[in-house]
Order: structure tokens, then sequence, then C-alpha cells
């Protein structure tokens, strides 16, 4: 093996993969004198820095389990006047982690409540923010088959403990008594230490219907309402709307 050979299986090695893909590139300025040496592989390291920035942050997208990739630049703000679009924007810069803040979107179905939601996640993501996105049915299941199997103190300690939580479509389906009660402990076990994000379909005075345990219900909006910033969008589906377009096409 020529030591060319041996250096590329170094890097390989070493896990420096980038470095071993732009290696030769940067071997034929060096041996043409159009860079030198230290320039090069300041050049080549900064390459593989940013190659594994890339990988962290594949990694922290896919332990987030966003359904689908949404990014605040796709979102028609146009189509949602009723949404005060710098404010939204500013999520983008996390300070609300810093506060310990909920945020919560409340709107019918399609309007964007998700994609706002999924997009304010990925940057947590990019930050190295421990994020993790969940529907609220699914997490109302985890959450009681956990206290059936007595791994109920485990099991919460792992959601409390993300630092962004996004719990999706509050609401979607009726919520029972021990249901309301697990899902409040969560609320409470994370309130003012970590920042939770809440999208749902019904207006917060139509909780108690969802929640069908006044008790709980109170305490749940107590620990959501305070410290939160809340986004009502009033607009209409963009499903809708996209629906309609296809139709005419």
């Amino acid at each position: 093996m020529s030591d060319y050979q041996q250096l590329l299986h170094n890097f390989e090695q070493l896990g420096l993969h980038r470095m071993k893909e732009y290696f030769p590139n940067y071997l034929e300025l060096m041996n043409n004198q159009s860079i030198p040496f230290t320039e090069a592989f300041l050049e080549l390291t900064n390459q593989e820095l940013l190659y594994k920035d890339e990988k962290k942050i594949e990694r922290a997208l896919k332990k987030a389990r966003f359904p689908k990739i949404k990014r605040m630049m796709d979102f028609d703000f146009g189509y949602q006047p009723s949404i005060n679009k710098q404010q939204v924007l500013d999520l983008q810069h996390l300070s609300f982690l810093d506060k310990q803040e909920n945020l919560l979107f409340i709107g019918s179905p399609g309007v964007g409540k998700s994609h706002l939601a999924t997009s304010i996640g990925i940057c947590a993501c990019k930050q190295g923010v421990r994020t993790l996105f969940i529907n609220c049915h699914e997490l109302l299941l985890r959450l009681q088959s956990a206290y059936e199997n007595n791994t109920i103190e485990r099991v919460m300690k792992r959601y409390a403990n993300y630092d962004l939580l996004i719990i999706d479509e509050i609401g979607y389906l009726p919520i029972h008594r021990q249901e309301a009660d697990l899902l409040f402990q969560l609320i409470n076990a994370r309130y003012e230490r970590h920042s939770t994000i809440f999208t749902t379909n019904s207006p917060l005075s139509n909780w108690s219907e969802i929640f069908r345990n006044p008790t709980a219900t109170a305490a749940i909006l107590d620990r959501l309402v305070h410290h939160s910033q809340i986004f009502k969008i009033t607009g209409k589906s963009y499903r809708l709307r996209d629906h309609q377009e296809s139709i005419q096409k």
C-alpha cells in the first residue's frame, strides 16, 4: 500500500470522511503550488467540521421524530393574515427557551399549526436543543401504558427532560380522566423548567369538554397559559386550498 493509499485509509479509520473525499483535489492544488500546505489543510479541516455538524443535525432531526420536514421559509404568511409574522419569525431565535416559555398554536385543521411548530423545532435541533415531536394521542397512549406497567416514573422523567417537547393535536380525540391526570403530571413536571409547544384545534374555552375532568382541565390551563405565547390562527385551510387548486388544474 502506497503512502497515499495509507493516508486515505487513515482518514477512513479516523472517521474523517469529508477529508478523505476532498483530499485528492487539495493534493493536486498543493502539487501545482496553487495553495500553501497550511491553507489546504485548514480548508480540509473546515470541510470536515462542516460535515460533522451536518451529520449531527441529521441525527438530531431523526431523534426528534418530525413526521415531515417543514421550514419557516415555506410557510405562506400571506394566506394567514391573522398571524403576526414578525412575532413568529422571532421564535426562530429561540429566546422563549431561555425564559422557559410555552408556545400554543390554536386554529382549525389545516391552517399551519403543525408546520410552524415543526419549523421551530427544526431550528432548535440545529442549535443542539434536545427536541421531541409527538402526537398528543400517541403520547397519552404511551403514558397510559407506562402507568399500567408500573414504569410511569421512568417514562414521565424521559418526556419531562426534553429541552423542547412539541405536543401536536391536543383535542383531536377525547381525553379520558386518567389520561388528563397523566398529562397534567407531565406539564407540571416541565413547568418553568423546559419549554413545550402545543397545537390544538379547540379553543381553550372548550378544553373542559375535551378532558372530561374539570379539575385536571383547570390545572392544565393554569400551567399552560402562564409563561406562554398564544397564537390564534383564524385563516383558511392550506390543505383545502391545495385540493381546490389540484381540481382546477
